[in-house]
């Protein structure tokens, strides 16, 4: 009798997993995405094609429109680049050292996350206002005024927009493994070499990615920032409070328009920041 071999790579069994197949999982994360998101923009994009290219090019050059979104944008993209900074700093420093209190100020980086922006927006203005604690002190000593200013607006995107730093760096940096920052300065590193050479580069991806997040959030602030920012046209009116300006002006047209040139341009932002992020993983060998 001829015995039977079986063959010598066996045929691999899928494992059953809790939620049901990729076709229904598929199917229903589709669906809710195009409901929520999808859509929603689809529809913002086609009422604004009925202006043409060439009306949305002269909203778009129009001197209030350009400068509303001139002030939106540099100063999104200023404070963004700020917390980029620090909030990586702040996510190095609660998760690498223990010292008191570290719970508590871990949770009040969610603050801006809890706090309604109405809220945040009157404590800022109240706070940096020309008698306010802070803002009595800049203007006294150094003829500093804050609140109703373009300053004012970077503060209030700052405050926004640092806990999606934080929160997105913060697991990288638990995750980044001491031993090889152990065995840098083992091979004759200095300290500002295993910074710039080896942690770096590491967080690069990550702190890309808080930058993201928080550009985008803060291209889009609007309850936080009407309180201290005096909403002057063209030195301090940003451009999501001029399509409410159209849209009670009942110019739902030049609202559309606004929007939609708003959502070019993060889209663009936003898009161009990924490739760096994926050029930056490419190179360090992350996929």
């Amino acid at each position: 009798m001829t015995a039977f071999a079986l063959p010598s790579r066996a045929i691999a069994i899928p494992k059953p997993s809790a939620l049901p197949g990729f076709g229904i999982t598929f199917g229903f994360a589709l669906a809710y995405l195009s409901l929520i998101v999808l859509i929603p923009l689809s529809l913002l994009v086609w009422r604004a094609s009925g202006l043409g290219l060439g009306g949305l090019i002269g909203i778009a050059t129009q001197p209030r429109v350009r400068a509303a979104l001139e002030t939106s944008f540099y100063l999104s993209f200023a404070a963004a680049a700020l917390n980029a900074v620090f909030g990586l700093v702040i996510a190095w420093v609660l998760t690498r050292y223990s010292f008191p209190a570290r719970a508590l100020i871990d949770a009040m980086v969610d603050l801006p996350f809890a706090l309604p922006t109405a809220v945040a927006g009157i404590a800022l203005a109240a706070l940096y206002a020309p008698n306010g604690w802070v803002g009595s002190w800049l203007d006294a000593w150094f003829d500093l005024k804050v609140a109703f200013t373009p300053l004012g607006i970077f503060v209030a995107l700052t405050f926004i927009g640092l806990p999606f730093v934080v929160r997105t760096v913060q697991p990288v940096v638990a995750e980044l493994d001491r031993e090889i920052e152990e065995a840098s300065a083992t091979l004759g590193a200095s300290r500002f070499q295993t910074i710039a050479r080896v942690i770096l580069p590491t967080l690069v991806p990550a702190v890309l990615t808080g930058f993201a997040l928080a550009f985008a959030r803060a291209v889009g602030e609007y309850g936080s920032v009407i309180f201290i920012a005096g909403n002057m046209p063209f030195v301090s009116e940003i451009a999501p409070l001029l399509i409410i300006v159209q849209l009670e002006e009942f110019n739902y047209a030049g609202a559309t328009a606004i929007a939609t040139i708003m959502l070019a341009l993060s889209f663009a932002t936003l898009f161009s920041i990924n490739l760096i992020q994926a050029w930056s993983r490419r190179r360090l060998g992350h996929g």
